[in-house]
């Protein structure tokens, strides 16, 4: 007898199951069709440009796994085994219904390699969903939440697989095939009964498994296994996604992008588990904000509300916990679908900004200062120039002054005590190697970029055009920034800027390439390097830094357990160092301990808002005696040839 599949076997209503099975499907098109309607009403627009790149970035990432992979490979495994397992067997179906309704192919060896495929994607799916469950509920991950849904849909999808394989099972003990032995798995199972329970047994098993698998299909979009459309469909987003120009009319408005990514997020808990603030114990997480939004969007654009069944009773407010968010990207580094968390979190408070009711007062009284000021520290424009006092660097705004290089100082390293002494050991450095530059002393402005990150946009523009008028007026053209804060505004967020910033790490890094730095021998001492977020994360700028340290002689780098593109946030941004707000423990106290732990005797940071948050941690931790905090610009100094250095923070 040729190898073939019978079709409805001991099934009698056959009609019933056409019925079902257009119920099913109706169903899920109505879901995909909510779905559409929200997003079209909160986007208002479904216009999806086409990308070849973007298409292949789908493909790498959804498909062949390499962002679930990353990090964190067992994760990984579990995912891909359910992903092919699920997408094989559907596969399959598509191909049994072929055979059976349009051309009959399914015979003698290509049904046997056909039924070995099938075994092989049933015993993945069932080996991805019982490693899940271990995972949530045995190991108990601690990213890993553990609500109702979590338990539902794995175990759903569990019984579907071994109810195949049972009925496999019973109709191979029945039929007792020749080629048996090809449905291996379904072999298994059919050994456990006699062929007359099996043909009594297996139109009822049949029955279950239709109505299981029917209904699974006919929930998609009403529960979390919609990321199984959504998750594809977020990573194409992503990769289309281009820089464009601020427009203050549509910054506080989520996007197509956003919002399918609010809707395809599978709550997996990455970005919890990266995240300084939850890691500090503090009242924000990503994956809550995220959640919050989606439910919050659907309440708003949905006349039924939240469509996901299993999870309407949850609470859906957006509180103001999102001011907790340092916007240090961590979240984007692991999300499976380059879901920007932060990007979010900044729409958001331009919302707030806008309504003017869940802005922090610490908050409102800087952006104040900043407005009247131009800066958000002092109420005062006089002293921003007092940190270079002896030192008389060319002042560019001055008649007659002209230099090849515009040093800004920035805001932070202005004012603060502690980040004055980055000014001043960078105006050292640059007067030492005989470089050609100057500052905008008392005219400088604040580059905006902490009304950026705040959602304060129409304070954001009035700075810009500062900077851009005061550039243009000088003829500047190539500028350097201590703060990585400014570089990054300068680079990223001013379109079309007619100048070139850079942060002062590259500058180190061109000069030391130039043989423009000479060290001289320093005692042997280990110390570690902290990435800023702004810097490394954003600019993905790590190798100039540690580069330079590398460079001095008798210094030794190791490095924290969290580096690069792992780094931990010392706290300070996303508008953070200007609000009053605590956890359990503070973050930068966090990362302090992280120093500590390597045996350093210096932790180098190349960020003015890191050196204040972890030298005021230093302190907090008592390591006085046994660490220093110091900024690049100071460690370069130190170790230059026929300089004085300072002390830090001088």
């Amino acid at each position: 007898m040729t190898p073939q599949r019978m079709m409805f076997w001991q099934i009698d209503l056959v009609w019933l199951f056409y019925l079902l099975a257009a119920l099913a499907t109706a169903l899920f098109l109505a879901g995909m069709a909510a779905h559409v309607l929200v997003w079209k009403k909160n986007a208002g627009s479904l216009k999806v440009p086409f990308s070849k790149e973007a298409l292949e970035r789908m493909v790498l990432d959804s498909f062949l796994g390499r962002r679930i992979l990353h990090g964190e490979p067992a994760a990984g495994l579990m995912h891909l085994l359910i992903f092919w397992g699920f997408l094989s067997l559907f596969i399959g179906t598509t191909v049994l219904a072929v055979h059976h309704y349009i051309v009959a192919f399914l015979t003698g060896t290509t049904y046997l390699i056909f039924s070995v495929a099938m075994e092989i994607a049933g015993l993945m799916l069932l080996a991805g969903l019982l490693w899940a469950l271990v995972r949530r509920y045995v190991q108990r991950v601690p990213r890993l939440e553990r609500r109702l849904e979590d338990a539902i849909v794995p175990l759903w999808l569990l019984v579907v697989g071994l109810s195949g394989f049972l009925l496999e099972g019973l109709r191979l003990s029945y039929e007792q095939p020749a080629w048996g032995g090809w449905s291996f798995a379904g072999g298994w199972a059919g050994a456990l009964f006699s062929a007359s329970a099996s043909e009594a047994a297996y139109p009822a098993v049949w029955w279950g498994h239709t109505l299981l698998s029917l209904s699974l299909i006919a929930v998609i979009p009403f529960t979390k296994l919609f990321h199984v459309l959504g998750a594809p469909a977020a990573v194409y987003f992503e990769g289309i996604k281009e820089p464009a120009a601020l427009d203050i009319e549509e910054a506080g408005q989520f996007d197509l992008g956003d919002t399918v990514f609010f809707d395809a997020c599978m709550r997996c808990g990455r970005c919890v588990a990266v995240c300084p603030s939850a890691g500090a114990k503090e009242p924000f997480a990503p994956r809550d904000f995220i959640q919050a939004m989606r439910r919050s969007l659907w309440q708003t654009h949905s006349s039924f509300g939240d469509v996901r069944f299993l999870s309407r009773a949850e609470k859906s407010d957006v509180d103001q916990n999102f001011w907790y968010c340092t916007t240090c990207r961590a979240c984007l580094e692991v999300c499976p679908i380059y879901g920007a968390s932060f990007e979010a979190v900044t729409r958001k408070r331009v919302l707030a900004v806008e309504e003017g009711t869940q802005v922090p007062k610490l908050l409102n009284q800087t952006l104040e200062k900043l407005a009247k000021y131009d800066n958000p520290w002092e109420s005062s424009k006089g002293q921003r120039d007092a940190w270079a006092k002896d030192l008389n660097p060319p002042d560019l705004t001055k008649r007659g002054v002209e230099a090849d290089l515009c040093y800004f100082v920035g805001c932070t390293t202005s004012f603060d005590d502690t980040a004055r002494g980055i000014a001043r050991s960078l105006t050292k450095i640059l007067q030492t190697t005989g470089a050609s530059f100057g500052i905008l002393g008392k005219k400088e402005p604040c580059c905006g970029d902490i009304a950026r990150r705040v959602g304060e946009l129409g304070l954001f523009q009035e700075q810009q055009e500062k900077c851009l008028e005061l550039f243009d007026r000088y003829g500047i053209t190539e500028v350097v920034t201590s703060s990585p804060h400014c570089f990054h505004t300068f680079r990223n967020d001013y379109p079309d800027a007619p100048f070139r910033a850079r942060h002062y790490t590259l500058l180190l890094r061109e000069m030391l390439e130039q043989g423009q730095l000479r060290f001289r021998e320093q005692p042997k001492t280990t110390v570690t390097y902290h990435d800023p977020c702004y810097l490394g994360r954003y600019n993905r700028i790590f190798d100039e830094p540690r580069e330079v340290i590398r460079a001095i002689p008798g210094l030794s780098l190791v490095e924290m357990a969290h580096h690069r593109e792992d780094s931990l946030c010392c706290g300070g941004g996303g508008g953070r160092m200007w609000q009053d707000l605590t956890g359990e423990v503070k973050m930068s106290e966090i990362r302090i301990r992280e120093a500590e732990a390597t045996g350093a005797k210096i932790l180098v940071t190349a960020c003015p808002l890191c050196r204040i948050m972890l030298e005021d941690a230093r302190k907090a931790a008592g390591l006085n005696e046994t660490l220093q905090v110091m900024d690049l610009n100071e460690l370069v100094l130190q170790a230059l040839e026929g300089v004085d250095a300072e002390a830090p923070g001088a």
